[in-house]
């Protein structure tokens, strides 16, 4: 019996055509209407103000011809193309095309007279242009009186709609174009009015100098980067001055319990140190929330100056929430804090999601008391259920790691209208030019000297040919008493990445040194093992640690003067000069070893460069900076946010200083143009920065 066609009522229904209109492309390009268009700025320009003889051109030029077509014809050896020769004069031009049409064909008939703009080679028959753009010269329109742009743009949105669109948006843009910078303060600083910019780049003249517009210095590109750095800063200030405006919890304290840890410490604090915790100290004393950075090398002391912030205060009758990224670092803190106050009265609480439920249950009553505590522990400090009703103070180390939700969701759990103080913490530097823009809503303190003792790591780089005698040199370094990491990128075997993993690694390794303990660990293993092992490392009961990146903050095992890590060129340099940070701390010599594997590229080349010639964590980050761009290194902390698009955070070092420093100005003297600013460039996205 035949199946019976399905009733028109319950047949399926054909899936939808994915939607391709003008709207559906521009919007692909974050173009939503004439204010985006208009800062839709081109990449580069074409000169087709004017022709070139074709006796005059040269190999090298980019240029506009006219001419007539002597001959044209499509040929299959070596390959398929149209070649088509033209002559004006003197001059010859021979034009091929790979990949044509019909219509090229047509246009290119002998006889006819085009126009082609391309750069100029040198062929094998003379002087030639590869697949130039092409128009009819009796269709053509007059030369036109400005440099034609080229913009970003996406499939299917060609050159010629977006000039268009870009067009009738400044001819109906008198409104849009209206300056926003007082004429004052343009005046004082010499820039160009915002209309007069925004034409120009959108239509130079011809005597403009395209090396200048290309590399964005002309004036006009000057008055529009200054405009965005303008605008990221008047955001992230008044940001900051309504912060200012809540209210938090003054903390006043004598400072009996810093006196006493700080006469029990087996060392001084450094200069640097003893100014961070003065100035946090000051913070802690006012009604505002602080919403300091503490920043500083790798082994700096942060965590000192963040333990002396706490005992402030918990000395104040109230809470402090210290948080970790992972369970390794939270732990870490945990049992230096409780080594630090083991004869003061400070109670130290243990808080993860993965600890037990019974623990749990008496960390959350603890917690939930309101009685003045030190509270350690990770993401779990902000989950649902866990009170802390007199938190003031919040501690959060390795900050970047951290979203801002997450931080808003900590900051909520201690109830009521006021605000805890913030100090967060990294030990990844972070350059003074992002310092200046993107970190502008915070108070900065940097460590900048590091504590007696601390020897700098020697660095070697390695290639995969040397790994036996590298592994020679652990049972060197073992047979001394000395302990080893050996950091690998992955947890298992990849089909796609040929990388040497945890597993192998440890493998290898102990059936080359049969005599040596060798460890394992890696992010997947349950807390309880993670915590054996390190308990196993810091008792010296093991001779090698093979990890993953999880040993990259946090970890301290003085003994340990040697680390290898394996494939370093699938590392970042944040994460090497973090790694590198796990030896040396100690006061015995230690060096780490960059096992990279052949060929390499020329951004691992760069990176390790870097790694290996510098120990200063601010001039790593200024390279890497360079190297990556603000987008990768700002991290979670400022996720969202809004990157520069035209401005270069270092080669407009100086246009961000002029707007750091009118900033504050046109926010007291000029509020509606400050407002109209931040609208024009910003948008809705300025409100990322309450947080």
């Amino acid at each position: 019996m035949a199946a019976r066609a399905p009733s028109k009522k319950g047949a399926a229904r054909p899936a939808a055509a994915p939607r391709n209109t003008l709207r559906d492309k521009l919007a692909r390009l974050g173009l939503k209407g004439d204010a985006e268009l208009l800062l839709h700025l081109p990449l580069r320009y074409e000169d087709r103000t004017r022709l070139t003889p074709l006796a005059e051109l040269k190999a090298g030029d980019t240029t506009q011809v006219e001419a007539e077509v002597a001959t044209s014809e499509v040929t299959y050896r070596p390959r398929r193309a149209l070649i088509c020769h033209l002559i004006d004069g003197f001059g010859k031009l021979t034009l091929r095309f790979f990949n044509f049409y019909p219509n090229h064909v047509a246009m290119l008939a002998p006889g006819r007279r085009v126009r082609a703009y391309g750069e100029v080679r040198q062929g094998y028959h003379g002087l030639e242009m590869v697949h130039p753009t092409i128009r009819d010269a009796a269709c053509a329109e007059p030369l036109p009186l400005a440099l034609t742009p080229v913009y970003p743009t996406t499939a299917g949105l060609p050159q010629e709609t977006l000039r268009r669109l870009v067009r009738r948006a400044l001819d109906a843009a008198a409104e849009t174009l209206a300056d926003t910078l007082p004429e004052v303060l343009r005046q004082r600083l010499g820039l160009w009015d915002f209309a007069t910019s925004l034409r120009t780049l959108h239509a130079p003249p011809p005597e403009a100098a395209l090396e200048t517009l290309e590399s964005r210095q002309h004036p006009a590109w000057q008055r529009l980067k200054f405009d965005e750095l303008l605008a990221q800063q008047l955001s992230l200030k008044a940001h900051r001055r309504a912060r200012q405006a809540r209210r938090a919890q003054p903390l006043a304290a004598a400072g009996t319990l810093a006196r006493t840890l700080l006469g029990k410490l087996p060392f001084r604090l450094t200069e640097a140190q003893r100014q961070a915790v003065l100035e946090i100290r000051r913070d802690l004393e006012l009604a505002r929330p602080m919403h300091r950075l503490l920043q500083g090398d790798v082994g700096s002391g942060k965590t000192i100056v963040a333990a002396l912030a706490a005992l402030h205060a918990v000395e104040a009758g109230f809470q402090v929430a210290f948080m970790a990224p992972t369970e390794i670092l939270a732990e870490q803190h945990y049992r230096k804090l409780a080594e630090w106050l083991k004869d003061q009265p400070v109670p130290l609480i243990w808080l993860v999601g993965a600890q037990g439920a019974s623990a749990r249950r008496d960390a959350l009553a603890a917690g939930g008391s309101g009685a003045p505590a030190v509270v350690v522990g990770t993401h779990a400090l902000f989950q649902e259920g866990v009170s802390l009703p007199r938190l003031a103070l919040l501690i959060i180390d390795e900050q970047h790691r951290f979203g801002v939700t997450q931080r808003l969701a900590l900051r909520g759990r201690s109830g009521g209208e006021l605000e805890p103080h913030q100090l967060m913490m990294s030990a990844t530097p972070i350059p003074r030019t992002l310092a200046m823009s993107y970190y502008a809503d915070l108070d900065v303190s940097v460590l900048d000297q590091m504590p007696p003792g601390r020897r700098p790591v020697v660095t070697k780089l390695a290639s995969q040919r040397r790994r036996p005698e590298l592994i020679a040199r652990v049972r060197e370094v073992c047979a001394t008493g000395q302990q080893v990491y050996w950091v690998c990128p992955l947890i298992e075997e990849s089909e796609k990445i040929d990388l040497q993993n945890a597993v192998a690694t440890r493998d290898g390794l102990a059936e080359a040194l049969p005599e040596l303990r060798i460890g394992l660990l890696h992010g997947r293993m349950k807390p309880d093992e993670k915590a054996a092992v390190m308990q196993a490392l810091t008792a010296k009961a093991l001779d090698v640690l093979v990890a993953t990146t999880v040993v990259e903050v946090g970890v301290d095992v003085p003994n340990a003067t040697l680390m290898v890590i394996e494939h370093a060129e699938r590392f970042g340099l944040a994460q090497l000069h973090q790694l590198r940070g796990r030896v040396g701390r100690g006061g015995e010599a230690s060096a780490c070893v960059l096992l990279y594997d052949e060929p390499l590229g020329q951004v691992a080349k760069a990176r390790l460069k870097v790694i290996f010639e510098h120990h200063d964590g601010f001039e790593i980050a200024r390279q890497d900076l360079l190297i990556r761009g603000p987008g990768e290194f700002l991290g979670a902390r400022q996720s969202g946010l809004p990157l520069l698009r035209f401005a270069d955070l270092e080669t407009d070092l100086a246009l961000m200083e002029a707007a750091r420093q009118v900033a504050d100005e046109v926010l007291q003297d000029f509020p509606l143009a400050a407002e109209q600013h931040v609208a024009r460039w910003l948008g809705a996205r300025q409100e990322f920065f309450k947080a």
